[in-house]
């Protein structure tokens, strides 16, 4: 009898102790979540006391990316946007590795994106390059931002707290597609300034299909925007052709899913 009791003191302990070790475990990572959003809130305060952004007309040098569109496609009013134009000065100073800064109408996207010769650093780091599991915006390492390729890739982890590209599940609630203003990504970099238009939303079950950056052809292209297209949770009615260069967000949804954007390249203006 008091073998027994002994037998479920010890067991009562065990499970005591694996019950107390999974609640500091948590608190652990509890106190982790707000130590590293803290230190991204302070970035990011950081980073727009240092940062000049400035609204830009058009000017002799502005291109209009020519498309075969309807004369009400939204297409002709989103030309008329002003580009960004941001003073990368500071910035580089701050971090050598930033090499451009995007903006996400609807959402809380408004940040510098860095890139290096991995897509994994970023993931870990934020952008003072410390460690924090918020990570940072950053593109995807075979891109090449001062001529862009078919596909630019920009990623970011999905914050709870709305911060990186927390708030890029927007894109899939009806306030979000309610207003066309909304479909609208702007680009600056040191090269030049960039004004895409939003022609894909959607979720998916974690794939590389989309993050394609070089082609071997205009079919292979052709093929993969008609596949993005056909994805999409709302029809922009907006088409993709052969000299087309996009544009791909990505960010996780889920554990096992992602949520995705594509733009197309509209217009664009080189920088002295």
């Amino acid at each position: 009898m008091k073998r027994d009791k002994n037998k479920k003191r010890i067991i009562t302990i065990i499970i005591f102790l694996i019950f107390f070790g999974i609640f500091i475990f948590s608190l652990a990572n509890i106190f982790g979540w707000f130590k590293d959003n803290k230190s991204i809130d302070d970035e990011v305060n950081k980073i727009e006391e240092i940062t000049k952004i400035e609204e830009v007309q058009d000017s002799d040098k502005t291109q209009i990316i020519k498309n075969k569109v309807k004369s009400d496609d939204l297409y002709w009013k989103y030309i008329k946007m002003n580009l960004i134009n941001v003073d990368f000065k500071n910035l580089k100073e701050t971090n050598s590795d930033t090499v451009g800064w995007i903006q996400v109408n609807g959402t809380n996207i408004n940040y510098p994106f860095v890139q290096t010769n991995n897509n994994d650093y970023y993931l870990e780091h934020s952008f003072y390059k410390k460690d924090n599991h918020a990570g940072w915006v950053f593109l995807d390492y075979r891109n090449n931002i001062s001529d862009l390729d078919k596909n630019t890739i920009i990623y970011a982890h999905s914050r709870v707290n709305g911060t990186m590209f927390g708030s890029l599940k927007n894109i899939l609630t009806n306030g979000w597609l309610n207003n066309d203003n909304n479909y609208v990504i702007k680009l600056s970099t040191e090269k030049e300034n960039t004004l895409w238009q939003v022609f894909s939303v959607y979720t998916i079950l974690t794939t590389n299909d989309y993050i394609q950056v070089k082609f071997s052809n205009n079919k292979e292209f052709i093929n993969l925007a008609n596949t993005l297209i056909s994805r999409s949770k709302f029809n922009f009615n907006t088409n993709i052709e052969e000299d087309d260069k996009i544009l791909t967000l990505s960010t996780c949804y889920s554990d096992s899913e992602k949520v995705v954007l594509h733009a197309k390249l509209i217009k664009k203006e080189g920088r002295n």
